[in-house]
């Protein structure tokens, strides 16, 4: 790319391609998509582009789309968090064999405080398979089973480096989280893996030696589970602790961090890198991908979204606890009669006392069926997934409460799925800010059609746009004045 002076003379534009004819004030070398992260991540998982495009839940990132990222050389895991294990089982079984050899794709791993059991077979599910890549997300502690994923199959080379079986992704928004998975697993969750037999006394002792997880995804404002934090804070601070802790463990090598959240623009993914991030995460903008597991009128909601059209939500998943994610609010209200369930709960101790005023608010407006009915199903749903949870019921009517408006909480998603058309302002869908600036980015251009919006074809745009930006960034650093214009990618089929 070549500087060359406008016909004032005063100002500087980009010339793309040959040097022109004319006065030159200087010319930059290439910059390719490639070269924006970190050289190490592209090198530890055999891909040749620093991204992944994220585990969104309920299967609406689909083997489909791990699939395509995977041969695009670049990293996608599949959304197994609130699919029953059933669910989970067949789709790494298609990858595993679709995908057999292939270092770069994987599977989330979900904290699942309310269901262990569910938590523990889908690692060992992902560990019998052999799955290359595991991202784990929601957790805010260490347990077993994450640790598990992390020590199982460490060995040493015949240089004597430690080598993984497993790479495992830890997704986290705080320091006091970030922490855990940038040190050794603790001596007291890896005692109890070996007593049982799980792991081997060697494996134990080499997870002693490397952290937990060697690459950290610094999760900002997001789309699902969020601590709505800014990531021009959030990720420098991760990767001074990062840095503190290699120096305190002596580690033989250096942990990734990447980045994720808000990544809907090429200037936010190349904001992204110049922060330091070793590789980006991308997650809203990819449920409008043709490979996204959700509806065609979810999708059209979601193009409909601009900035702002967001809000929190009680999660399904930790509803007992008031933990929330970020969710769509324009075009649907989801979200405050999520928060009516939930300030239900929290203010009565059970469905047979909640005010007949209230009870027949939530019956009419909320769940559209009588809470009997909405309790035949959920005892159904749970004697197949979790027997356990309606015995818990049948004792505690506060569970009982909480499985039945977790029914309301998890159908809206399935709603949102399959496009239910009757339930249309009941969608749940998990989205963050990104998805308006993506929107508005690809406003009336080879983007905005949805037959063009392959989760591949995002991904490369996103690349090269962050490219672009860079290098005219890396202009206005050596005091050129830079014109506006160089730092506008237009979206385009990229190969």
């Amino acid at each position: 790319m070549h500087i060359v002076p406008d016909s004032t003379g005063r100002a500087l534009g980009l010339v793309p391609g040959p040097r022109p004819t004319g006065k030159v004030v200087g010319t930059l070398p290439p910059l390719y998509p490639e070269w924006l992260g970190g050289r190490t991540f592209c090198e530890a998982h055999g891909v040749r582009f620093p991204y992944v495009a994220g585990e969104m839940a309920n299967g609406i990132a689909t083997t489909r789309m791990v699939i395509a990222m995977a041969r695009a050389q670049m990293l996608g895991f599949f959304g197994a968090g609130g699919l029953g294990f059933a669910q989970v089982e067949q789709a790494v079984g298609e990858l595993a064999e679709t995908l057999a050899g292939t270092p770069n794709w994987g599977v989330n791993l979900i904290h699942s405080p309310s269901e262990p059991e569910l938590e523990h077979r889908v690692a060992t599910l992902l560990l019998r398979h052999g799955v290359p890549c595991v991202s784990a997300s929601a957790f805010m502690e260490l347990t077993p089973t994450v640790v598990l994923c992390s020590a199982r199959g460490l060995t040493r080379d015949t240089n004597g480096q430690i080598v993984r079986r497993t790479r495992l992704f830890a997704k986290v928004s705080r320091p006091e989280v970030a922490e855990k998975f940038l040190s050794p697993a603790p001596p007291e969750l890896l005692r109890p893996l070996v007593e049982r037999g799980e792991l081997s006394a060697g494996e134990a002792e080499l997870a002693s030696r490397v952290p937990v997880a060697e690459d950290i995804t610094v999760e900002s404002d997001s789309g699902g589970h969020t601590d709505n934090r800014p990531l021009g804070s959030l990720l420098p601070r991760i990767l001074l602790l990062r840095d503190e802790l290699a120096r305190r463990f002596g580690y033989a090598r250096p942990v990734r961090i990447g980045a994720a959240g808000g990544l809907g623009t090429p200037g936010a993914v190349a904001s992204a890198f110049a922060l330091g991030a070793a590789y980006v995460v991308t997650g809203s903008v990819n449920q409008v991908a043709m490979e996204a597991g959700i509806s065609d009128a979810a999708k059209a909601m979601l193009a409909d979204a601009d900035i702002a059209d967001v809000i929190m939500a009680p999660a399904a998943d930790m509803f007992e606890l008031g933990i929330k994610l970020q969710v769509l609010r324009r075009g649907t209200m989801f979200g405050p009669r999520a928060a009516q369930l939930y300030e239900a709960y929290r203010d009565h101790p059970s469905l047979e006392e909640l005010p007949s005023q209230l009870r027949t608010k939530i019956e009419r407006d909320v769940l559209r069926v009588p809470i009997e009915d909405v309790w035949a199903q959920t005892q159904q749903f749970w004697q197949q997934r979790d027997p356990a949870q309606i015995a818990r019921a049948e004792a505690d009517p506060k569970h009982r409460m909480a499985l039945v408006f977790r029914w309301y909480l998890g159908s809206s998603s399935r709603w949102a799925i399959t496009g239910d058309a009757a339930r249309r302002s009941d969608y749940q869908i998990w989205c963050g800010p990104a998805m308006g600036a993506f929107n508005q980015w690809t406003s009336g251009g080879f983007l905005a059609e949805p037959t063009n919006r392959s989760v591949v074809q995002i991904a490369l745009n996103l690349l090269e746009g962050a490219a672009v930006s860079t290098r005219a960034h890396q202009l206005r650093t050596y005091g050129l004045a830079v014109p506006a214009s160089a730092f506008v990618f237009t979206p385009r089929r990229l190969a």
